[in-house]
């Protein structure tokens, strides 16, 4: 195995693994696009092994040599299962402007603070008996929840340790087939084409999540786990236009780490980017697929969601413009002043 240490101008480090014989120690902000190119290079190389971090990747429904190991292995990020939650009068450690990942389901809300999600990705819990999977992928900003039955069967999920399109890939310890998060669709093994069911999620603050849902639970640092919760082992890395993974597809209309409120529905797909929301009342009226959506963003708590006629949340994605661009190049995309 060689080891590569990269850091970028933002002094943002970031470790991975490949077993390429030859690989060199890059450091520097100036070459970290050289070890893209060279990392590219590698892609075949890869491909040819056919597994990554014990799983099969052969019959992958993408191209096997574009899913690449983002470091750790299989689990060394450890998803949290059954995790504890506490009441948001107990949840001190939690303040006003901590960014969180809400939802509420079958009655009950509950709250995902992101400074514990990016050190474990993927929650297991239950919602009143129903199975729910939450996930947060730290380089596309992408927090999502899926209901984790399928074919009547409850399955659990891990972190895989690969990407794919910068973005990660669970797996189900049942088949140990491989989900990529963004389309919610297993791109390998047993279920390979199968898609979970998306529910709808809200990024947003603490102070704002507990203001509409008073009653909401909030996940406890008491994970089992010695992590500095504290901390943001990827600071820098949203203000800087670096990518640590090579990218098919880049668009340049936005900064590559520009939010956008992201919606995809029978093959089309719209964007709705915050700095354009920014320009707006806060309340855009739109349609989508032929549907009326309206588009609710608050600038204080950088926060937009979607809504349908009815008033229900729709599983809208909020995520980094490259990300979401990465997935649905084909996307239209909201401008201010031609709503």
């Amino acid at each position: 195995m060689s080891d590569i240490f990269v850091v970028d101008d933002m002094h943002v480090a970031k470790y991975f693994k490949f077993s390429v014989p030859g690989t060199v120690i890059v450091r520097g902000g100036s070459t970290f696009f050289l070890f893209m190119t060279l990392l590219m290079a590698c892609v075949d190389t890869i491909s040819a092994k056919q597994v990554l971090n014990g799983f099969a990747i052969g019959n992958a429904s993408v191209p096997a040599g574009r899913i690449l190991s983002g470091g750790p292995p299989r689990d060394g990020i450890p998803s949290l299962n059954r995790p504890e939650m506490i009441t948001a009068d107990t949840a001190s450690y939690l303040r006003p402007k901590d960014a969180v990942l809400g939802i509420s389901y079958r009655g009950v809300a509950k709250a995902y603070p992101n400074r514990i999600l990016v050190w474990h990705e993927i929650v297991n819990d239950v919602f009143d008996g129903i199975p729910v999977l939450i996930t947060f992928c730290p380089l596309c900003n992408t927090g999502m929840a899926f209901l984790r039955r399928v074919d009547g069967r409850d399955l659990d999920f891990g972190v895989s340790g690969l990407l794919y399109n910068s973005d990660m890939l669970m797996y189900d310890r049942r088949t140990e087939s491989l989900w990529s998060q963004i389309p919610g669709e297993a791109i390998s093994g047993e279920y390979k084409g199968r898609k979970l069911i998306q529910l709808p999620v809200v990024h947003t603050t603490w102070e704002d999540w507990r203001n509409q849902h008073p009653d909401t639970l909030a996940l406890s640092t008491d994970t089992g786990y010695r992590r500095d919760y504290t901390s943001n082992p990827y600071g820098g890395y949203e203000e800087s236009t670096a990518l640590y993974f090579p990218m098919l597809r880049r668009d340049r209309r936005y900064h590559p780490k520009e939010k956008v409120l992201g919606l995809q529905l029978d093959g089309t797909a719209r964007a709705w980017p915050f700095s354009e929301l920014e320009k707006t009342s806060g309340e855009i009226h739109d349609r989508f697929g032929g549907r009326p959506v309206t588009i609710r963003f608050s600038k204080q708590h950088q926060s937009a969601r979607a809504v349908g006629e009815d008033g229900a949340l729709l599983p809208a994605v909020t995520a980094y413009w490259f990300a979401w661009y990465s997935f649905f190049p084909y996307t239209e995309v909201f401008k201010a002043g031609y709503e």
